[in-house]
């Protein structure tokens, strides 16, 4: 990786990841738990970036609700925040990195912007293409990672690229959003297209100034939310009510798809979204029978489940392609194949 600067990780971990009901709760979603290893989400994404020769410490933007579990699991790992900025409501990854853009002082410094709760198995790879981005990132290019795809997938939007910028770098020709089935086919079956993963690399002032021609009433608002924040030790409280003022939208509305410089880096690195309990199936290993168990379960003459519980014992026979999620006093039981259903009972039980 290049000498200078270091790179700032942005970690951000403001979402609800309510698809992985009943695990995941609004007091402590998806990223704050340990799903795939050990550590949780957010720990794995943090250790991605612990290398002092090439990255700086993280400013994580998370919900004001969740700033002591958040500071707990980074010191569980070795890890401190230089800033924890408290969304006081959530407004969509583009405010979110607005904020972080604008704590880490608004100036050339290369900001890694990372969800806190994906996958990635091959961080080495990652750490390549970062490298590879690096120098169009500081000449003001803003950055995109475009994950090699293996399937048709609906549930992710596309990019396309466009023409070789330089060796393993593309100018985006285009985004596309959440495509039906036969254009995904037809994306994947043509080559240079990528999933969309959501992980970006540009400066904080390009990302601020790409922010202050595409949306300048969000740049206004998080700038007065800053300029108006309570400061204890690391973490900042933006204003409530300046924030409250600020447009919700992605970065990929607000900024990339309308921005002039923007690149995409290629990567194949074993990442997923864990967006489902079946995305998380495939991640699992499995017994000989093809089940991914955690927690106090009994499985008899059963074949490619999942099934998970943080309390109650949970006893299968003869039964296949079920997902059995048990958490407090819920239990979900859904067939594989349905979890992206689990949205549909989350609407449910609010009515």
């Amino acid at each position: 990786m290049s000498e200078s600067p270091r790179v700032v990780p942005v970690i951000l971990s403001g979402g609800s990841g309510t698809r992985l009901w009943p695990m995941s709760r609004p007091e402590c979603p998806k990223q704050l738990l340990a799903l795939t290893a050990d550590e949780t989400m957010l720990q794995l994404t943090v250790r991605r970036t612990q290398d002092a020769a090439h990255f700086d410490a993280p400013i994580v933007v998370a919900n004001a609700h969740h700033a002591d579990q958040v500071e707990a699991q980074l010191g569980a790992v070795g890890a401190s925040a230089q800033a924890l900025v408290l969304e006081p409501a959530g407004r969509n990854t583009a405010p979110a990195i607005a904020l972080a853009a604008l704590a880490a002082g608004g100036g050339p410094a290369p900001l890694l912007v990372m969800p806190s709760d994906h996958v990635i198995t091959d961080v080495a790879a990652f750490h390549r293409a970062i490298e590879a981005a690096l120098p169009l990132v500081n000449d003001g290019w803003l950055v995109t990672f475009g994950i090699t795809p293996d399937a048709p997938e609906t549930g992710y939007g596309w990019i396309a690229q466009g023409q070789a910028i330089v060796p393993g770098v593309h100018r985006v020709e285009r985004f596309v959003e959440k495509p039906p089935r036969d254009r995904a086919e037809a994306m994947l079956a043509a080559g240079g297209h990528y999933w969309n993963g959501g992980i970006f690399l540009f400066r904080a002032d390009m990302f601020l100034g790409a922010l202050a021609v595409h949306a300048p009433d969000m740049l206004a608002a998080c700038r007065q939310a800053m300029d108006r924040a309570a400061r204890v030790g690391s973490r900042i409280m933006p204003d409530t009510e300046a924030f409250a003022a600020c447009p919700a939208d992605s970065i990929d509305y607000a900024v990339m798809e309308k921005a002039d410089r923007v690149a995409v880096v290629p990567v194949s690195m074993g990442w997923s979204d864990v967006g489902s309990w079946d995305a998380l199936h495939l991640l699992s290993e499995c017994d000989g029978a093809g089940n991914a168990h955690r927690g106090t379960v009994l499985s008899i003459d059963s074949t490619n489940c999942l099934v998970r519980s943080d309390g109650p014992r949970i006893a299968l026979v003869g039964v296949e392609d079920l997902i059995v999620v048990a958490s407090g006093d819920d239990v979900l039981i859904v067939p594989r194949g349905r979890s992206q259903d689990v949205k549909k009972l989350i609407e449910a039980m609010k009515g």
